[in-house]
């Protein structure tokens, strides 16, 4: 645990992101060294010799112990890169946060799991459709994930809690900074079936800029987006985009071109989001039909010819999927659906861009 606390001290200088972060570990080997190190060493270490100030002055100022002690007593728990509990898909994506902040719990099954966002000022269909989408796959066994944002963002909450689901809620404030204030009570239920996550550190307020890179990781935990309702400058659209980026499957709920709520939901179907016409749609595209099948066979054997040829294929340097359909010599779309599949199974892991790696033992050789 001692090792942690260098974590969060680092996590608390601004400055140092997850490049900064991946450089000192590569450079000292873990940051307990890099926090004792000097302004010269830290310079070695690619930081600027105004940020290794910085963080001279910050090691002045943070008491470690003190920070630990605090977030030991509000129940807080810390998963870091270093961690094998870290979120897998999240851990995928383009400079994934090096330090998680938790109150509640991150399961093993949480990797199945769809984000449900959209706007603040929903509409009586918007809050129909949310309900709707989040229950039913909380009561498929997928994980609900959003922002605690009022809303589209606290009705997919509330409905997949209802439902007897789990759900995660990533906030733009430290964890023990729940925003907005009155759902407060919302977060408690959420940490007793989920947890309530954040990359910022304990104390951090809810500032306006925090939220949209917030989005990155709603939309890094989960397979897929579903954007509700959208005006053309919502926030929702924004996570759209890094799901998009990360090789994230996005889907939105069409609507009248004459509510500003679907503006935003009916552009991205315009520029090729998936709509969507029903919950069992979601499921279907996603081959998620079969919940149980899935979480017992994450890690099979292939199952038939194309699995074994893409497994094949792949091998420990990432591959992009272009490549995978072109080596393979099949269709992009039975590629894709595949490699999904695969996925879900633990045979092949997407490390961002959509590149794949085999996740295999030593021995194994499948053949077609």
């Amino acid at each position: 645990m001692d090792e942690k606390k260098y974590w969060i001290g680092f996590n608390l200088i601004k400055g140092i992101g997850a490049v900064r972060m991946q450089g000192l570990v590569a450079y000292f080997g873990d940051l307990a060294s890099a926090w004792n190190a000097d302004a010269s060493q830290l310079m070695e270490a690619g930081l600027s010799a105004k940020l290794a100030e910085k963080v001279l002055g910050a090691k002045k100022q943070i008491d470690l112990d003190q920070v630990w002690a605090k977030i030991e007593a509000q129940g807080i728990q810390i998963l870091t890169w270093a961690d094998e509990s870290y979120p897998s898909r999240l851990r995928e994506i383009d400079q994934p946060p090096p330090i998680l902040y938790l109150r509640g719990e991150y399961v093993d099954d949480d990797v199945f799991a769809v984000a449900i966002v959209g706007t603040r000022k929903v509409t009586p269909y918007g809050r129909q459709v949310t309900e709707e989408i989040a229950s039913f796959l909380a009561g498929n066994g997928i994980t609900v994930v959003s922002g605690l944002a009022r809303g589209v963002d606290a009705i997919a909450h509330q409905a997949a809690l209802k439902a007897g689901g789990r759900t995660l809620a990533v906030l733009g404030s430290g964890v023990d900074k729940i925003y907005p204030p009155e759902h407060r009570g919302l977060a408690e239920q959420i940490m007793a079936r989920g947890a309530v996550i954040s990359d910022y550190a304990v104390g951090t307020p809810p500032d306006a800029s925090n939220f949209p890179p917030r989005n990155r990781i709603i939309s890094g935990l989960s397979l897929a987006v579903v954007v509700i309702e959208a005006a053309e400058t919502s926030g929702a659209l924004i996570t759209a985009e890094f799901a998009a980026d990360q090789g994230r499957e996005i889907f939105a709920v069409p609507g009248s071109i004459l509510a500003p709520q679907s503006k935003g939901t009916n552009r991205l179907i315009q520029k090729g989001a998936q709509p969507l016409l029903t919950p069992a749609d979601l499921m279907q595209a996603l081959d998620l039909t079969r919940m149980g099948d899935h979480k017992t066979a994450r890690r099979a054997l292939p199952s038939d010819e194309t699995e074994a040829l893409v497994l094949n294929v792949l091998g420990r340097e990432p591959l992009h999927v272009d490549e995978i359909r072109n080596q393979a010599n099949l269709p992009i779309e039975k590629i894709s659906a595949t490699l999904t599949m695969m996925e879900l199974k633990g045979m092949v892991r997407q490390v961002g861009g959509m590149n794949y790696v085999a996740v295999r033992e030593e021995q194994s050789d499948y053949t077609t």
